[in-house]
């Protein structure tokens, strides 16, 4: 109640300033701390999010059973985007940054919880989010990374983690060369193992990295690891990969979920919080092929 009564204060203060003034003593602020600008709590969890990169206010926010969210305030204000399609479901977004009209979103939360909703595919907006047209993959269930070629708005690469509660085909890494009419999948180890993480060395847009993860929910456990898990590197668009195994530096024995980041840059340098018998942090300076421990 205390800090309810400071906060109305300080409010009071400053609509009579604003009033009398048309001047905003910033000063008066200094009392309120950090709070939650919005999409509101109603959404669930957050699940992705992407800015334009010309335009940093204008951001886009993907949530878990809220749909997908727009701002070009900075945070500010917020407007939803998404609440006439089939899902509210959001696993990626991504904005090409090329022509930040054109915005992708695939379906499906990536994060295989036991409350998680399932999607129906991936989804293009070439106004900004006004409208959506729905581009295919709707057996994936859930995807959890969308990644689009800066040189080619076209080449689009999807991270299809799948639904975590059955075994089925529709995982793995999915490439258009024709702005969605048709898609390839190019990565795919076996029908319980999706995406987990995806990354693009921005130096050379050919060069992506996969983490892929086994994974199987019941309503009573959930089994995170198996031998469909790992890492993999392309060089020329998904034609072909290299698996990265404990050789090359990663631990030994089965893997579960990888998280991916890389220093834009210094694309070379490239990190892996890597769940294993002992769950830890590794560091690649050679763009993913050899790593060490870090912590």
């Amino acid at each position: 109640m205390k800090k309810i009564n400071v906060f109305m204060a300080v409010l009071a203060c400053c609509v009579s300033v604003v009033g009398h003034s048309q001047k905003l003593d910033m000063s008066l602020f200094e009392g309120i701390k950090p709070r939650n600008v919005g999409p509101a709590g109603m959404s669930g969890r957050i699940t992705t999010i992407d800015v334009v990169n010309d335009q940093p206010d204008i951001i886009y926010v993907g949530s878990a059973s809220g749909g997908l969210w727009k701002s070009t305030s900075g945070g500010i204000k917020w407007e939803a985007l998404f609440d006439r399609e089939a899902t509210a479901s959001i696993g990626a977004v991504a904005i090409d940054q090329s022509n930040p009209s054109v915005v992708w979103v695939g379906t499906g939360e990536g994060n295989p919880r036991n409350s998680l909703n399932g999607g129906a595919g991936i989804y293009r907006s070439l106004d900004a989010g006004k409208t959506w047209q729905n581009m295919g993959l709707k057996n994936t269930m859930h995807i959890h990374k969308i990644i689009v070629d800066p040189r080619n708005s076209n080449v689009v690469y999807v991270g299809a983690i799948g639904s975590p509660w059955g075994e089925h085909p529709e995982r793995g890494v999915y490439k258009t060369t024709d702005g969605g009419k048709t898609w390839a999948k190019i990565l795919f180890v076996n029908n319980k193992t999706g995406v987990a993480d995806m990354i693009m060395d921005p130096t050379n847009p050919n060069k992506i990295v996969v983490a892929l993860w086994e994974h199987k929910r019941d309503p009573w456990f959930f089994n995170s690891g198996g031998p469909g898990s790992g890492l993999y590197v392309t060089v020329d668009g998904g034609a072909n990969w290299k698996q990265i195994t404990s050789k090359d530096g990663l631990p030994e024995g089965e893997l579960g979920r990888i998280g991916l980041a890389m220093a834009t840059n210094k694309p070379h340098i490239v990190y892996a919080l890597v769940e294993s018998k002992k769950n830890a942090l590794y560091k690649s300076e050679d763009g993913g092929y050899t790593w060490k421990k870090v912590n």
